[in-house]
Formats: structure tokens, C-alpha cells, sequence
């Protein structure tokens, strides 16, 4: 887990969080594992001591290759955290909240555990997912695994390229980091994924035309389509959060991953926001619709296969967990939020940048 150098505004009274690795610079290939957590003490003991010796497991890689732009996020599901931490909890950490509307499910799988692990190579991703899995050994079961790279001219496997929305500068850190709203658990923040798969033969029998209509783009020049012109329902319409009349972003930093000779082609979707409840809106226009029903055809083609939401909480908070923490007491953690209709007075303005066929370049968040 390499520090993020994007700190939190500094607290009254004591020194700001150092963040994780959350807004590290886009790389050329990453690996999403999701696993749950083995009942029993010695497994909670296991994962409490490994919370503390990740970053120098992260370092001792790193140093093999300078270069290699080498790191890692941890995050922890909701029920994993009541079990390993207890009290205080993040404030907005929940259960996944599944949605259906008509065909489209946006699915809730099982995950107490998200490592992110970030490198120019896929040979360093490899070697850090191998040590961490052998470090945790039976403590934890893996539940998913994707290998994701980056894909020709900056193209998803949709045939479209993504103009990244992704925040800069000190803009990072008001977007995904948690400040005073949570002061227990400032420098921390949230991560939502989702595994998509993507029917291209059906997606390519498309136009060209019909493609640009869905995504709000030109596919050879990837200019935004004019509002005279573009759909309501258009992807990049209906994944612009405007909050008091100004968007609120997320950091994205999607993958395209698959299997050619299995037919399998697809998108991890991976978002950090300050609060889940922005991503959580842009999802649930795209299934339900803005207004319901007016949802992203984009999904006609694309299916979630899983979906989870983390905490990822400060590296300060991570090095100062110790093996010997008490057992909390057993507490009923929050329920996932229940659907609901989204507010059709929202307005949709221009280019949101959810694609489920992402890709951008390798530019880093300053």
C-alpha cells in the first residue's frame, strides 16, 4: 500500500490522515481481488496484523522496480468491518444496495475485502496479488479475480475512448477523501465496483450511429454530441451528479479485462467518492432511468455480474491497527439503502464519465 500524497485538510487539534493510494496515476494494467473473510479468531487476528505490515510488504516490491508505478488500495465490506474494527464505523458504509428495474439487475455480491493493486507492468500487479494471498493464506477465500489493461488508442472494448472527468489536483481530495463530515475517519474514502460483461456481437451489429446515440459521443472523434441531438437517456448524460448547481465527481479508474476464447469481454467498473451516495445515483439512473424509465441503453448490451461497495480507510488508520485489538461486540450493521426512484428534477448536464467500457490514458492526479 504505497501512501497517497493527497492528505486531508488537517483537523483542530491533531495531524491530518495520510491517505491510501487512491489517487494514484492511471496505469497500463491492475488486478481487483475480492475475497471474504474465514470465521474464526485466528483469521480476524490473521488480517488485523497483515492491516499493519501492508505498506512494507508495498515498499519492499516497489523497490525491484522504481519505475513501475507499483501500489495498492485495501477496503473493507461492511460486515467485515463491525467484525474486525467495531465502533466507530465509517458513516455511510453499507451493504451494496441491489437494484432491479424490468431486465436490468444491478447485483449485491458477497465481498468483505478489495484489493487495488496498480502497476505499469502486470507482472508487478502479479507478484504483489501472489504475496498478499500468501501472507493472508487461510484467513480469507477469494471470490474474484480480474486482470485489467489498457486497450490500443485509448479505446474500451465497446470501440469508444473515454474522455476522462476524473477530478486534478487538490479537486482529488475534495472528491475522495473524507474531511470533517467524519472526522473519525478523515484521509479515508469510498470505493464501488461492479464486474460487467458486454454482448459485443450484439453491440456491433449496431450502427455507428445507433452506438453514439447510447454512449452521447462520436465514436472516431469522440466529440460529445451536440444536447440538440444527443438522447436523454445517453450514458454520458444520465452519470452527471449536479449538487446545487455544480457536478460531483468521482474518481474512476476502470478497466477492460476478458476472455476471447470463453466469449468473455468486459468492463470493471471502480469509482472513489467522498460519499458512496454519488455513485450510487449514477448507477440507479442507469438502471431505473432519469426520469424512471428513460434508463441507459448502454445496459441492453452490458450486464453486472457483481457489485460491492468498501471503505477504504487512511494508511494512519491501517498502520496503527494491532493483532491484539478486542473482539468487538457483535452489532447489526446498517441495511443497504432500499431503491428509490430517482428525483426527476436533477438535471442532466454534459459529459459524466461512468462508462461501462472505460479507458484513459495514463494521466496522473496531481
Amino acid at each position: 500500500m504505497k501512501p497517497d500524497p493527497t492528505n486531508t485538510p488537517e483537523v483542530a487539534g491533531r495531524s491530518p490522515a495520510l491517505a491510501q493510494a487512491v489517487a494514484a496515476p492511471l496505469t497500463r494494467a491492475a488486478i481487483f481481488l475480492v475475497a471474504t473473510l474465514n470465521p474464526g479468531s485466528e483469521n480476524r487476528a490473521t488480517l488485523l496484523s497483515f492491516c499493519g505490515d501492508l505498506a512494507a510488504l508495498v515498499r519492499a516490491m516497489e523497490f525491484r522496480d522504481l519505475e513501475g508505478g507499483l501500489s495498492s488500495v485495501v477496503g473493507f465490506g461492511s460486515d467485515a468491518w463491525d467484525h474486525l474494527f467495531g465502533q466507530p464505523r465509517p458513516a455511510e458504509l453499507h451493504v451494496f444496495r441491489e437494484i432491479r428495474s424490468g431486465a436490468r439487475h444491478a447485483v449485491s455480491t458477497p465481498g468483505d475485502l478489495l484489493f487495488h493493486i496498480r502497476a505499469k507492468r502486470m507482472d508487478l500487479c502479479f507478484e504483489l496479488a501472489t504475496q498478499i494471498m500468501a501472507r493472508l493464506g487461510n484467513a480469507v477465500s477469494p471470490v474474484d479475480e480480474v486482470h485489467g489493461f489498457r486497450y490500443f488508442d485509448e479505446r474500451d472494448l465497446l470501440g469508444f475512448v473515454d474522455g476522462t472527468e476524473n477530478p486534478r489536483g487538490a479537486a482529488v481530495a475534495d472528491a475522495v477523501l473524507v474531511g470533517d463530515e467524519d472526522t473519525e475517519f478523515d484521509g479515508g474514502s469510498y470505493v464501488i465496483v461492479q464486474k460487467y460483461l458486454h454482448d459485443l456481437g450484439a453491440w456491433n451489429a449496431l450502427t455507428t450511429e445507433a452506438q453514439e446515440r447510447i454512449i452521447g459521443r462520436t465514436k472516431l472523434s469522440d466529440i460529445e454530441l451536440d444536447d440538440s441531438v444527443k438522447p436523454t437517456s445517453a450514458h454520458n448524460a444520465l452519470t452527471t451528479i449536479v449538487e446545487d448547481g455544480k457536478e460531483v465527481k468521482i474518481l474512476r479508474d476502470n478497466m477492460p479485462f476478458g476472455r476471447p476464447a470463453h466469449g468473455e469481454f468486459g468492463t470493471y467498473f471502480i469509482g472513489y467518492s467522498r460519499s458512496p451516495r454519488t455513485i450510487e445515483q449514477m448507477i440507479e439512473n442507469m438502471f431505473i432511468g432519469r426520469p424512471p424509465g428513460n434508463y441507459d441503453r448502454l445496459l441492453d448490451f452490458s450486464r453486472a455480474v457483481t457489485g460491492n461497495l468498501f471503505f477504504v480507510p487512511s494508511a494512519t488508520f491501517l498502520e496503527n491497527v494491532t493483532e491484539g485489538q478486542t473482539q468487538p461486540a457483535v452489532a447489526e450493521s446498517p441495511a443497504a439503502p432500499a431503491a428509490v426512484e430517482p428525483s426527476p428534477s436533477i438535471p442532466s448536464v454534459r459529459e459524466g464519465s461512468l462508462r461501462i467500457g472505460s479507458l484513459k490514458g495514463d494521466v496522473p492526479h496531481e
